[in-house]
Parts: structure tokens; sequence; C-alpha cells
């Protein structure tokens, strides 16, 4: 017999550590899915779409528009074309109408690029696909219109093509597409400088889904109104609209975010800034991921920051941090800078360097209003630091205009409460309230109030806790005698004075 060459045992540990990784490798590597080309996702969502109409099931269209913002970024005039002449038969005359909303140029030169010999094509359709589905194309096409500036004119004559066809058909199970297409609708008005135009179509809309209970499409067009309102700084009629109606509150969370986010704005510019502290951070925590929708998370958190300074408050620094943030809140965190430390001169110089954005995010005007709270920090600082000091060495530190102007916010601050404080409008200067040593008339007053309180608080305490005496003992002596009356009711049965006729605890007398 020949002998075997036996393999040490760390050497055979090592070969089965190599397969088990080998075999693991081969696992992830066919458990990998392969994403499916534009054209197919397309095909793909038609056809769950036509599965949500048959079996009336709205979940397989929610499904389809969850991933609208993905596909659209990958959309292109080619991938439109093939989704279209392969989702439709050949003599369809709707095929035909959604083929002219794309370029000619370019379906041309995708016809002559197409060799049909070099690869199989799959069976044509014979009938057409659902109206649903029609409204989803469409929906596409006018989402890659937005691309570029020379098609937003083409965009618009779409839109309104498309919600006229919509509510010609009148179908309930068109209501989640709605809902984005008249998205579509107000981003094409938008880009095309024409969003005033669009607001009678909306409130008209906004009326029918109403009427209908279509929630979707109502949570949908209240917000589209309300941009429209606030873009144009028409803050009256915004909250008119918003005391008039009420929102679904089955809507989804991204509609619900941009709802807080609007109610927010309209009420800061109304100086009620604990409910648009409120608004907004509903907002926030209702928004996507600030991945997802980075552009929208940086438009919340602007405002947040000025409402939280508004309120008297200084923001979290971990704000101005976070690397979606950063760079977008750097001018704002220079004005939460300038008002916490009461420097008017460097708030003024913030305001000016970085005007131009703050116009452009529309939050100028309550930048400006910060104007008074850097004010109150910097005459809080004074008064802390001088016992008296003139009213002319304040308009020097604080840089105003004039002494009379000194006089009249230093008045209000001492109105306010802001400090404690006199002016000497005769000698022209301020006199600020001399630090409490903790003695004192006045501390033993507000001492003896203090004590008198408590002592209430433990007499009527132990006046609640009280209770008749010895009452417990009338509930055992009760409860003894109900014992005592049980053994003789037993008793007497047991010796047959009672007959199963008689009323218990009825003798022969009754």
């Amino acid at each position: 017999m020949t002998d075997v060459e036996m393999k040490p045992a760390e050497e055979k540990k090592e070969d089965k550590k190599d397969e088990k990784k080998d075999n693991k490798a081969e696992k992830k590597e066919e458990i990998k899915p392969v994403p499916l080309s534009p054209t197919a996702e397309i095909k793909f969502n038609v056809t769950l779409i036509e599965k949500a109409v048959s079996t009336l099931e709205p979940r397989f269209t929610h499904r389809v528009l969850r991933s609208l913002m993905t596909l659209r970024k990958r959309v292109t005039d080619k991938v439109l074309c093939d989704a279209i002449e392969e989702i439709y038969p050949k003599d369809s005359p709707v095929k035909a109408t959604l083929l002219a909303w794309i370029p000619v140029t370019t379906v041309a030169d995708i016809s002559m690029d197409i060799d049909t010999s070099a690869a199989p094509q799959p069976p044509k359709p014979t009938v057409d696909p659902v109206h649903e589905a029609e409204m989803y194309i469409r929906l596409l096409i006018i989402h890659h219109l937005h691309t570029s500036p020379s098609t937003y004119g083409k965009s618009i004559e779409l839109s309104l093509e498309s919600v006229e066809k919509m509510q010609a058909l009148n179908r309930r199970s068109m209501d989640p597409i709605a809902a984005k297409i008249w998205f579509a609708v107000e981003r094409s008005y938008e880009l095309g400088g024409e969003l005033a135009d669009a607001r009678p179509l909306f409130l008209a809309a906004q009326r029918t889904a109403s009427l209908r209970h279509d929630d979707d499409t109502q949570a949908s067009l209240i917000n589209r109104l309300l941009r429209n309102y606030v873009h144009y700084n028409l803050y009256d009629q915004a909250d008119k609209l918003v005391s008039k109606t009420t929102f679904p509150v089955s809507a989804p969370n991204s509609q619900y975010a941009r709802y807080h986010y609007y109610l927010g704005r309209i009420k800061v510019v109304q100086l009620n800034y604990t409910a648009a502290h409120t608004n907004l951070q509903q907002a926030i925590r209702r928004a996507p991921p600030a991945k997802t929708a980075p552009g929208f998370y940086q438009a919340m958190h602007k405002f947040f920051v000025l409402v939280e300074l508004l309120m008297g408050d200084i923001p979290d620094r971990s704000i101005f941090r976070h690397p979606v943030l950063e760079k977008a809140l750097n001018a704002y965190f220079e004005i939460v800078k300038a008002v916490r430390t009461g420097s008017l001169s460097q708030f003024q110089s913030t305001l000016n360097k970085h005007a131009s954005q703050f116009e452009a995010d529309k939050t100028y005007t309550l930048i400006v209003r910060l104007r008074q709270n850097v004010i109150k920090t910097g005459i809080r600082r004074l008064s802390l630091s001088y016992s008296r000091i003139s009213l002319r060495d304040i308009c020097l530190k604080l840089h105003l205009d004039s002494e009379e102007d000194a006089e009249y916010i230093v008045g209000k601050a001492i109105r306010d409460g802001v400090i404690e404080g006199r002016i000497v409008h005769q000698q022209g200067w301020m006199e600020c309230g001399s630090q409490k040593d903790g003695y004192g008339p006045e501390v033993s007053e507000i001492f003896s109030r203090r004590i008198g309180y408590c002592l209430e608080l433990h007499n009527q305490s132990v006046k609640a806790m009280r209770y008749p005496l010895n009452a417990h003992r009338k509930e055992l002596a009760a409860a003894e005698g109900a014992r005592e009356r049980e053994k003789e009711l037993a008793k007497e049965i047991q010796e047959g004075d009672l007959d199963d006729d008689d009323p218990a605890g009825l003798g022969e007398g009754y």
C-alpha cells in the first residue's frame, strides 16, 4: 500500500477558511441584482399601473411614484422614445401625440440609429395601455422638458393639455398621479416666469378636489397655492387660505413638511414667532433626509435660525457644522455671532456683505428686524459693565446715529425689563441699577412671602389628608356583625329550623 501524505492541521484550517471566503464571495456576487435600464423601468412601471387599475389597489401606483424622483434624472429623449415605441401599438394615435412633444430632430436621429436586424425584437403590443399609464408618461415628459430653458414654454403647453385631459377623464384611479401632475404644472409655470397665471387654475382644481374628497390632490394643491402666494409676498391671502381650508390628515409626510414650512414663513412675517418656531420644527421633523432634498433642508434651517434669533435665543452650534448646511448657512452664522456679541458694526457689515444672498433667500427683512436685538444685547452688556454711562458714549460704543436715538432705545429697554436703571435727562447719562447684595428690606419681604406660601401649602396639604377619628373601627364592627349573622344562619340551616321555602333570615313569624 502506498503511503498517504497527511497535511498539517494548520494547513487544513487555512484551506477551510479560504473555501468559506470563496463561497461567501460567490454568494454575494450571485445575490447582487442587476439594475434595470430606464426604458425597462418605465415599462415595468406601466405594468404596475395597469395592475393597480385592474385590481383597484392604489398601492401599486404609489410604488411607481416613489421611484419618480430617481427615474426622471435618468430620462433622456432616446429613453422616452424607446419606451413609447415599446408600450404603444404601431398605429396608435396616443403614441403619435406623445412623440410629438419630443423634439423632431431627436426622434429622427434615434430612428436612424436603431438596427432592427441586430437583436430579436419583442412582440409589439396590440392594445393601448390604460389612461393612467398615458398620464404617467406625460408626467415624465413634462419633467424632462424642465431640463432645458428652451423647452419651458413647451412644458407649459403640455401641462395644460394634460390637465384638460385628466379632468375630462375624471377617473378616481388617477388621483395619486394627478397630485404629481399638479406639482409638475406649477414647476412649468414657475420656470416659465408665469406663476401668477396658474393661480386661478389651482383654485378651481382645489375646490373640485375638496368636493371629491381627493386627499392627495387637495394636499398638493394647497401647497401649490401657498407657494404661489408666498412667492409674490401675498401673506394675507395665504393666511386666509389656511383659515378657510383644512389640510388632509391622510396626506404624506412630504406634503405635511411643505405645509408646515409655508405656515412657518407666514407666521414669522406676522410676528408670531412662537407659532412659526413650532411649524418649522414640524417641517424639519417630517422632511426627507438632508441628502435626498438638500435645497429644501437648507431653506427650512435658514428661517429656523432667524426665528430663534428673533425669539431671543441663540441657535445650537451643531446646526452650522452639518455637512449639508455648513456652506449654505455661513452668512447666517456670521449674523448669529454679531447678535450674540451685541456688535452693531459687525452686524451691519455682515448685512451689507451678504445682502444679495439674503434678498435671494427672502430673509432680508427678517434680518433687519434683528437690529433691535443686537442693540438690546449691547445695552445689557453696558449696563453690567458701568454703573453710570453717558448717552454719547452709548452712541459711540453701539454705533448709533444720535443721542436722541440712544435715549429712546435705552428707555424702551428699561421699560421692557431688559435692564434695570433710569435715564437722567438733565445730565445726559444712564444710571444702571446697583447690584443686589442679598440684604435689605426688599429681600426680607420676598423671603417672608415665600415662607408664608410654603406654610400655607403645608397647612392645606394636612387638611386634605384628614379623615374622621376611629372611622375604621366602625367598618370593622360592621364586618364582624355580618360574619356573626352568617354563622347564625348557617347554624339554623344545619339544625333544620329553616325550611327551603322560607326566605333566608326571616323566622316562622313571617
